[in-house]
């Protein structure tokens, strides 16, 4: 009987507890949603087989024999020939400017000298700045440099050819000692940033709210645009000095150096902060509490982490999470930063991260300016 008293009212509660449960959407959605689309991404995102490396090409040559190995290299998964350059300078340009990760260049004597039975040379650039890439594109140069011999000396090879009748000579760029912490540092100073800016804003409006205060703004003789950047400026100044101190301690604590323009780089942090800072000024408009708030900003998080291309590659994901990455600004602030931090990067080849940043900034204080007005219905 005491045990009996002691649970008293349990089925009450817990009929109450389900009844409430299934009339607030919101609770729902982020018990069940964030969770599976979790277990998706890991299933997609951690795929470490790299295939389809963007690649460029320098054929010096212009033989049957070296239109071969091209041909071999196409057929291979790890590589995609997706430009076709004239020049040793151009060549290393399309890997500094990111369109390509592999530049292979075929030197003017490579048929002749395997005609001749000397064995070939051939130039394989790698971008260092990621080292998964490097490794899966050395791999395979050196497999495909290596098939290519057995090929040829079972073919119509002269006497006295070498048993690597075409011989691979890797030379990385940008990051030599493949150092892991070159390649994700940048980007997990990115992915800090963009957690923290969304937070700060993300209780702009709804703090007035949950005070009182948000009627005496109504009145006050403010335009919205004008209320929604002076929600903005002081956090926007804290964490440009952030910001600053962690690109600081990325290079002179942890030795990452910084190849590139470092005007730049400060225009690229500015434009970001101030988009992850309108993306919680956005959410604020939305939330009715707090916790509301909380919870919205968490689903920013979770596609920043998976499919910005800060720690997996977007080239192994299916096109629908690429797709998903065109929307998360961390995706373009990580290409400036490794852009200019690893590769030296020039103004010119990350115009359009700027620009997309600039305009999803713009566009997010426009958006949280015109739901002001509705925040208190």
């Amino acid at each position: 009987m005491i045990r009996l008293r002691s649970v008293a009212g349990f089925a009450g509660i817990l009929y109450k507890e389900f009844l409430q449960l299934t009339r607030d959407p919101t609770t729902l959605f982020f018990m069940l949603f964030p969770p599976a689309m979790e277990i998706i991404a890991f299933g997609y995102a951690l795929d470490l087989d790299v295939r389809h490396i963007a690649t460029a090409v320098c054929d010096l040559d212009q033989s049957r024999q070296s239109r071969e190995l091209l041909q071999a290299l196409e057929s291979m998964t790890t590589f995609e020939i997706t430009e076709t350059v004239g020049s040793p300078r151009a060549l290393e340009q399309a890997i500094v400017d990111g369109d390509v990760r592999v530049g292979v260049q075929i030197p003017p004597d490579y048929s002749a000298r395997l005609l001749s039975g000397e064995g070939a040379q051939v130039l394989v650039l790698l971008d260092g700045s990621d080292s998964t890439f490097a490794n899966a594109a050395l791999n395979g140069a050196n497999g495909l440099g290596f098939i290519r011999s057995l090929e040829i000396l079972h073919e119509t090879a002269p006497p006295g050819t070498p048993l690597q009748a075409i011989e691979v000579r890797p030379r990385t760029l940008f990051n030599p000692d493949m150092r892991s912490a070159n390649f994700y540092l940048p980007g997990i100073i990115g992915l800090v940033l963009q957690v923290v800016t969304v937070f700060l804003t993300s209780f702009a409006i709804v703090r007035e709210r949950e005070r009182g205060t948000l009627e005496q703004l109504m009145v006050t003789p403010l335009t919205k645009l004008g209320l929604m950047l002076g929600k903005v400026t002081p956090y926007f100044v804290i964490m440009l000095l952030e910001c600053m101190v962690l690109v600081m301690l990325m290079r002179f604590l942890f030795g990452v150096p910084i190849a590139g323009n470092l005007l730049i780089l400060l225009v690229g942090s500015v434009l970001f902060l101030f988009s992850g800072l309108a993306i919680g000024l956005t959410i604020s408009t939305f939330a009715r509490t707090q916790l509301d708030a909380i919870q919205m900003t968490m689903t920013t998080i979770f596609p920043s982490v998976f499919f910005s291309g800060v720690i997996f590659p977007l080239e192994t994901m299916p096109l629908i999470f690429r797709a998903a990455s065109t929307v998360i600004p961390l995706t373009y602030y990580a290409r400036i930063l490794r852009g200019v931090v690893l590769r030296g990067a020039e103004l010119a080849a990350l115009v359009p991260d700027l620009l997309v940043l600039a305009l999803m900034g713009g566009g997010l204080v426009l958006l949280a300016a015109h739901r002001f007005r509705r925040t208190l219905l």
